[in-house]
């Protein structure tokens, strides 16, 4: 999997997400003001920093960056840093205020924010043998047929009790361990403010029996071969990871995303801006559907206190 995603030819070294499946971040312009809106209170919650920093983790084409940039008010614009992490090349016609890096920055004060990016970082997957040990499951690199290889680590056998314990032939688990060290050195980069991340997940009372890992390819949901031909992504365990969970549904209206149609008196006196309004209101809907990108789990993760209670717990 980290030779398919991340490898000299590997899918995102050389592919734009935007290419092959849809996140929020394309979904509307709602979405980039909203976490800029998220910024603006990390700032205020640090004090307002002469150096302030937004980082975009696993920033694809590097859409969320440069659109929180450009929703910042200009007091604030003239004293934010943002880093759009990625292992592709820098795309063409970026703001050039964005700063390109294919390694996280240290010394961070500000937000970090994961968008998708956990379900992309590389994990091993384990299964039950006929004599009910943990075992990994190997894949064919080219043909994705699968069997079982050595027994569990000690390590990868603890998470697996831990957060993922398996019975029956046909359960798996996603070995969440990386994800869980990847997130930890996500956080220890900021010395001041909060790391979120946003993704598909799933809870300890409703882990899927057989596993998510699956496959996209041109908007296509594809068997997960690790050829380098296709995306590559699991449902994330966020409850093995430190911090508040809440939905996307009630981060963004805690942040002002809620959906509402504008007044029906506003036809006659503005049309244009009732044409608007019911816009904005339909991509809000999007944004925060039931059964669709609202249930993404928000997890947030404050290095400072001060930035604990930013986004208040909800459904």
């Amino acid at each position: 999997m980290q030779r398919a995603l991340y490898g000299p030819d590997g899918f995102f070294v050389r592919e734009r997400p935007a290419r092959h499946f849809r996140t929020s971040v394309h979904a509307s312009p709602l979405y980039a003001k909203a976490v800029a809106g998220l910024l603006l209170r990390v700032d205020a919650a640090l004090g307002r920093p002469d150096v302030l920093d937004f980082t975009d983790m696993g920033a694809g084409g590097g859409e969320l960056a440069a659109a929180v940039l450009a929703a910042l008010p200009a007091e604030a614009g003239a004293r934010v840093r943002v880093h759009a992490v990625e292992r592709a090349p820098r795309p063409p016609g970026l703001d050039p205020r964005v700063r390109w890096t294919a390694r996280l920055p240290r010394g961070l004060r500000g937000l970090l924010f994961a968008n998708e990016w956990l379900d992309n970082v590389p994990l091993d997957v384990a299964a039950l043998s006929p004599a009910g040990r943990l075992h990994y499951v190997e894949v064919h690199a080219a043909t994705g047929a699968e069997r079982l290889g050595a027994p569990l680590s000690e390590q990868d056998a603890a998470w697996v009790a831990r957060w993922w314990p398996l019975s029956g032939p046909d359960a798996r688990a996603e070995i969440g361990a990386s994800r869980d060290l990847a997130w930890a050195q996500a956080v220890a980069a900021l010395d001041a403010g909060v790391a979120v991340a946003v993704d598909y997940a799933h809870t300890g009372a409703a882990r899927p029996p057989e596993g998510t890992l699956t496959g996209y390819r041109g908007g296509r949901q594809v068997a997960p071969v690790p050829d380098g031909g296709c995306d590559l992504t699991a449902h994330v365990a966020v409850d093995a990871l430190p911090g508040t969970v809440r939905t996307q549904r009630a981060a963004l209206h805690a942040l002002g995303v809620n959906g509402a149609r504008p007044p029906l008196a506003l036809a006659s006196t503005d049309p244009a801006g009732y044409v608007r309004g019911l816009a904005a209101a339909s991509a809000a809907a999007e944004l925060t559907a039931r059964g669709g990108l609202g249930d993404f789990a928000w997890l947030a993760t404050p290095v400072t206190p001060t930035c604990a209670a930013l986004l208040p717990p909800g459904p």
